[in-house]
């Protein structure tokens, strides 16, 4: 039983939640700041919704990616490689999975209508909750399978930049502010490049099973180049933030993480990516960035205000 219920928790990717709550969050805080408007409840069923949303799209992964999961994985080549492995090396039926997705979808439905019909949060709510379920689902199932289709990894800067931003704040006050797209831009960027590079690793699988992400359709090395065009495409975005709003000590708080991004690019231009003991902590760097431009993001608007 135990091993039952460790098998279902790793199968939902709890570690990759925060690249969805802490945007949410970074929305919330905002709106906290510009308006001084929080209403708890909303943030705990809003962040609840956000992680049912990403749920399902992690177990419709795992159960769409079997074959492309089974190559990453027997090859060894990185722990962002092969999704969770449990469907994959058969621990939880195939099935299963793809019910556990319905399932969250169903819940996170729910939610969204109590925070429209309940607790009256805007009419914006229910087509916010749509854009995160369609692009979170379809990512990997078909017919749609966005990631496939060559737009896929926008559709995840999308959901995982502008969307928890622009939601956390919406729910709490009803309304989007300009600021909402000033911070959610380089927030799109730093996971654009997540995503990408976590494709990487996975390419010997995707591509012998057709799987056409952007990796696939570029190649690694113009993959590569296109990572750091990206990393330096969010640098700039991170300096416009503070002359749109954003208080200006985020930027002392962004500076390691632009250390870090610049590094990363270069080593990526150097081709560092064809070792496979340097592609797994290049990808967990990445992640890092990530994270760590949202929560500096976060603490600016708790520390220095709006």
């Amino acid at each position: 039983m135990i091993s039952r219920v460790r098998c279902w928790i790793l199968l939902s990717r709890p570690a990759f939640y925060s690249v969805g709550v802490l945007p949410f969050l970074l929305g919330t805080v905002m709106a906290w700041q510009v308006t001084g408007t929080f209403r708890l409840h909303i943030f705990l069923a809003g962040v609840l919704g956000a992680v049912l949303i990403m749920l399902a799209a992690y177990l419709a992964g795992e159960y769409e990616d079997v074959a492309e999961d089974r190559i990453s994985a027997g090859l060894g080549l990185s722990r962002f490689a092969g999704g969770s492995g449990m469907v994959a090396k058969g621990l939880i039926p195939a099935r299963s999975a793809l019910w556990g997705a319905y399932i969250s979808l169903v819940l996170a439905g729910i939610i969204g209508l109590v925070l429209f019909f309940v607790w009256h949060t805007g009419p914006w709510t229910i087509p916010l909750g749509m854009i995160g379920m369609a692009g979170g689902f379809y990512y990997s199932s078909r017919p749609v399978r966005w990631v496939s289709s060559g737009i896929g990894e926008l559709w995840i800067a999308v959901c995982y930049g502008w969307l928890p931003v622009a939601t956390g704040y919406y729910l709490q006050v009803g309304e989007f502010s300009p600021l909402v797209y000033a911070v959610s831009v380089p927030i799109a960027f730093t996971i654009l490049n997540v995503i990408l590079i976590n494709e990487f690793p996975d390419y010997p699988g995707d591509s012998a099973t057709g799987k056409r992400n952007l990796a696939v359709r570029l190649g690694l090395p113009r993959a590569a180049a296109l990572y750091a065009v990206i990393a330096t495409a969010s640098w700039f975005a991170w300096l416009a933030s503070t002359l749109t709003g954003v208080p200006a000590i985020f930027l002392w708080l962004q500076a390691p993480f632009l250390v870090i991004s610049v590094v990363l690019a270069g080593l990526m231009l150097r081709g560092e990516w064809a070792k496979p003991a340097n592609l797994e902590w290049l990808c967990g760097a990445t992640l890092l960035v990530d994270l760590g431009i949202a929560a500096a993001y976060v603490i600016s608007f708790l520390i220095g205000g709006a």
